[in-house]
C-alpha cells in the first residue's frame, strides 16, 4: 500500500455565508490556515466584525501527516456546535482549514437537535462555497556542494524535474528543493551517493 501523499484544503477565505433557522442567523466563515496564530487572528477578526453576536463557534484541523484539531461550542450546549462543524471538515476531507459559525439568536430556541443541524448546515454551506484543491505532501531537502559540482547537481534537478525553492550559488553553493513525499527517499539516495555533495532533510 502506498502512503498517502496528497491532501485537500481550501485555496482562500470565503465571503461569509448566511443560513437562517427560526429567526436565528448563522454566518459561516472558512479560512485556509497553517498554524494556531493564524487561527487566533481570524477568530479575533470575526469577533470584532460580529461583536454583538452571542456565539462564535468553530472547528479547525491542521496538518497533513500528524493531525491536530479542535472543536469549540463557545457557550452552546455541549457538542451541539463545534463537533457538527468539525464533522463537515471530516466529511469534505479537508485540512489546514478553520470554519467559524457566528450565531445571532432570533428569539426562538432551537433545541440541541436543531442547533446541531443548523451548525452542521452552516459549515457545509461554507465548505461548498470554498474552492477545494488537492495538494501534494512534500519533503524539503538542502543540498550543499562546491561550485565545481554545479553541473552535476543541476543535471539531476533538471532530469528529475525537481522544484527549487531557494538557492545560494557562490563558491559554496546551497540549493533547497521540495520533493513529493513518494519520491523523497529515491531523490535523497541519488544525491547522497554523489561524491562531494551533501544532502539533508529540512
Amino acid at each position: 500500500m502506498t502512503k498517502k501523499d496528497t491532501y485537500k484544503t481550501i485555496t482562500k477565505s470565503i465571503e461569509p455565508t448566511l443560513f437562517k433557522e427560526k429567526n436565528s442567523k448563522f454566518f459561516g466563515y472558512a479560512f485556509p490556515v497553517t498554524n494556531e496564530d493564524e487561527i487566533k487572528n481570524h477568530l479575533a477578526d470575526v469577533k470584532k466584525e460580529h461583536h454583538s453576536a452571542r456565539h462564535w463557534c468553530y472547528a479547525y484541523q491542521l496538518g497533513t501527516e500528524t493531525i491536530t484539531y479542535r472543536a469549540n461550542d463557545d457557550g452552546e450546549p455541549s457538542n451541539s456546535a463545534g463537533m457538527p462543524i468539525y464533522g463537515q471538515i471530516q466529511s469534505f476531507d479537508v485540512t489546514n482549514v478553520l470554519i467559524v459559525v457566528v450565531r445571532y439568536f432570533g428569539g426562538v430556541k432551537l433545541g440541541v437537535g436543531g442547533l446541531i443541524s443548523a451548525y452542521r448546515t452552516s459549515a457545509q454551506i461554507s465548505l461548498e462555497t470554498a474552492k477545494i484543491i488537492k495538494k501534494t505532501i512534500n519533503k524539503d531537502f538542502l543540498i550543499t556542494f562546491d561550485y565545481k559540482n554545479m553541473n552535476t547537481v543541476m543535471r539531476i534537478i533538471k532530469e528529475k524535474n525537481l522544484n527549487i525553492t531557494h538557492q545560494k550559488l557562490e563558491l559554496d553553493c546551497q540549493i533547497t528543493i521540495t520533493v513529493r513525499k513518494k519520491d523523497a527517499s529515491s531523490i535523497f539516495e541519488i544525491f547522497n551517493n554523489l561524491y562531494e555533495i551533501k544532502i539533508k532533510t529540512l
